[in-house]
């Protein structure tokens, strides 16, 4: 079985004018009607409700950034898991964002993955190097270990995906090789293989994200292990995103 295209855009704290249901609807006219591919639309946690509402009857589906492990409790300004569920069909766990400047660790990331299924969500699981560790050689070793260490407890991957951003490339505008990055979505397969045997890895999306525009998308979605793309500021620009996803419909639909 072959993992189904998917494209995700991860707003973060952005439009900084907060006309999400604005941009959520010029979105969708973009990409409503594009088939072949899982379209996603990731907005900040006060937006998610409207946006939904936006897209309602649209095939485009909502994601959270992130969410709490567990169910309730003194969390203050903390979703569980179980309230986005009511919400959305995804959440991005594990952003390297989240582990850089909030200090999430892999042991964190499988809590909230685990959290995340159990209240029928599919976790986008970021992993990805720095640009220290990259130079030194220990990429592909790093990423086998954040993959193995951010689904420890999940036992069925079938609603996983995985988003690998190299943190280097990630708003900085320079992105990883084609060549990189389908060899780092190999080994990661490989891991997931290892993890979880071959029927079940290849069912798996395998995102690229870092700098990811119309411009550059085709390369890395003709390498043959991903699947698709997690986005950043292209999917703040409707045309952008739109275009994205389209060649990936090309390519992988």
């Amino acid at each position: 079985m072959t993992a189904k295209p998917l494209v995700a855009g991860n707003w973060k704290m952005n439009p900084a004018a907060a006309n999400f249901t604005e941009l959520a609807s010029a979105i969708a006219d973009e990409i409503d009607k594009i088939d072949g591919v899982v379209k996603v639309l990731c907005p900040p946690t006060v937006a998610l409700r409207e946006v939904a509402t936006v897209l309602e009857g649209r095939d485009v589906l909502v994601g959270a950034q992130d969410g709490h492990p567990e169910p309730s409790g003194a969390y203050t300004g903390e979703v569980a898991m179980g309230m986005l569920g009511q919400i959305c069909s995804h959440v991005i766990v594990g952003h390297s964002e989240r582990r850089a400047l909030f200090g999430e660790t892999d042991h964190v990331v499988a809590q909230k993955a685990v959290a995340a299924i159990a209240n029928g969500l599919s976790p986008i699981v970021c992993v990805g190097e720095s640009l220290d560790i990259r130079d030194a050689g220990d990429a592909i070793k790093f990423v086998h270990d954040q993959i193995v260490g951010s689904l420890t407890g999940v036992d069925n991957p079938s609603s996983v995906v995985i988003g690998y951003e190299p943190v280097w490339a990630i708003g900085t505008g320079v992105s990883a090789r084609p060549d990189v990055a389908g060899e780092m979505a190999e080994s990661i397969r490989n891991t997931l293989m290892d993890l979880y045997g071959d029927e079940a890895a290849l069912a798996i999306p395998i995102l690229y994200g870092g700098s990811v525009s119309p411009e550059n998308i085709g390369p890395y979605i003709d390498r043959p292990h991903i699947n698709g793309a997690l986005v950043g500021g292209a999917s703040l620009k409707p045309n952008d995103f739109g275009q994205i996803v389209s060649l990936v419909a090309s390519i992988r639909g």
